[in-house]
């Protein structure tokens, strides 16, 4: 066996590799480098559970980053339980080759119950009071105490957020030092998420993401540097391309204009009454699954939807197959938004009326992907003295809500989700070990594959 590392830097492209990022464009230029085609949705747990099975998001069932779970009538984004992922994983077809194979996992999702013998994972800590701690899961347990003790907390709010910085792909990177070091694994799977986050704020075309790129070539410089060192096989790829965006598309107003969608009144707020809707989305990125409970409706919701300025495509269950997307989690439609467009999970008609975690960081409550979570509301005259205020409320036992987010959907400047981003802003994979890797570009289906190769060929 040859040990490898696969190094998940997420929003990699051809452009971005040429602007400030001398050590991968040099191992790019040293070993293999190819246009990686990635799935649809392309976003992080569709791609990811693509890589690891060799599976289309209509056979392992990852069709986005949540869905409609129908027997709960609820949404839900960001599971962690791997038993959500349909599909031979590649740590388990490994270990069938040869009995001494292990395997670490650190940070790709769905990490919770997988058969990998290392694992770490974030896992804030949600206490009864309303608040939320930083913290992370690993397997075996102490590999946590372990990490903590050594890199401090894992930065959870430097992970997600208006916060986010370099420093939570340093610790993971770290982190993963420690774990090949210590523990040997012969495949390490690693995620650097940080140049996703910059590139949704700015775009990939705003000269503000320079420190950025030059923050995350340095990390994964030095990670792949490590894993040479220790005699491992390097991947790096990346999930997907990020493009530059002009248009939010609200979808789900657009349905509740029409009478489809229904919400509920809590003290003031509007929630989205789900039993109650004749159609909704779950918007994500690029990308909406549309829920129709009666097919009667759907005639009538898709006529709408392909009139909405913004959308591209909307695809019948016929029609998902021919993008590996009919699966029972899927909506009965799929809308597919423009390139230069993305949909919001906004409902409500009036930001008044706007539920209360929608001004916050909350990942698990919103019925939709947020990327206006990595700002802070530009009409806070005073952000650090208005966060610091309410850090001091929740010290003292206060009940408050960290209601920092704007709901102003135009700043953001970038996205993904669709398959087909031109060739400057397309995901790639690049290798050490150039004669395993085919000419022409990769198909996201392969990547198990090729990293089996990487472990077991000459």
């Amino acid at each position: 066996m040859h040990p490898t590392v696969v190094i998940n830097v997420v929003g990699l492209t051809p452009a971005l590799m040429g602007q400030h990022m001398p050590r991968l464009s040099r191992f790019a230029a040293e070993g293999a480098s190819r246009r990686l085609d990635t799935v649809t949705p392309a976003v992080t747990c569709s791609a990811q559970a693509t890589f690891v099975t060799g599976l289309a998001p209509r056979d392992h069932g990852i069709v986005g980053n949540g869905w409609l779970f129908r027997d709960l009538m609820e949404v839900w984004l960001w599971r962690q339980s791997n038993r959500l992922v349909a599909g031979e994983r590649v740590w388990d077809a490994a270990k069938k080759r040869d009995p001494r194979f292990t395997s670490a996992n650190l940070f790709w999702w769905y990490a919770m119950g997988a058969g990998t013998d290392i694992t770490v994972t974030p896992r804030p800590i949600y206490k009864a009071d309303g608040r939320k701690l930083p913290d992370c899961w690993s397997d075996p347990p102490d590999l946590r105490d372990t990490l903590q003790e050594k890199l401090g907390t894992f930065p959870l709010f430097h992970f997600w957020g208006p916060a986010t910085s370099i420093a939570s792909s340093q610790w993971i990177a770290d982190a993963a030092k420690h774990v090949l070091a210590t523990h040997d694994p012969t495949l390490t799977l690693v995620y650097l998420p940080h140049l996703d986050y910059a590139l949704q704020r700015f775009g990939p075309d705003d000269p503000a993401i320079a420190a950025d790129l030059a923050e995350i070539d340095a990390v994964g410089g030095d990670l792949i540097d490590a894993g040479t060192a220790l005699g491992r096989r390097v991947v790096v790829l990346s999930e997907y391309g990020i493009v530059p965006v002009r248009h939010p598309v609200h979808i789900n107003r657009a349905l509740r204009s029409a009478g489809l969608l229904a919400v509920r009144e809590e003290q003031g707020g509007e929630m989205l009454d789900i039993p109650r809707c004749r159609a909704f989305a779950v918007a994500d990125h690029q990308v909406a699954h549309v829920y129709v409970p009666d097919e009667k409706d759907i005639p009538a919701v898709r006529g709408l939807l392909s009139d909405l300025a913004g959308v591209d495509h909307i695809l019948d269950r016929a029609e998902q197959g021919g993008w590996g997307l009919d699966h029972d989690r899927s909506g009965e439609l799929v809308a597919i938004s423009a390139h230069d467009a993305w949909f919001t999970y906004y409902y409500w008609l009036d930001d008044a009326r706007a539920p209360d975690f929608a001004r916050t960081v909350e990942i698990h409550r919103k019925p939709g992907y947020d990327p206006v979570e990595l700002f802070l509301d530009p009409a806070i005259r005073f952000p650090k003295l208005s966060i610091g205020w309410r850090l001091l409320k929740k010290m003292l036992g206060l009940r408050t809500l960290m209601d920092v987010i704007p709901l102003d959907a135009d700043l953001v400047k970038g996205s993904h989700g669709r398959a087909d981003t031109p060739q400057q802003h397309s995901p790639v994979l690049l290798s050490s070990a150039p004669h395993l890797v085919p000419d022409g570009p990769v198909d996201a289906r392969d990547v198990k594959a090729l990293i089996l190769s990487h472990l077991f060929d000459a």
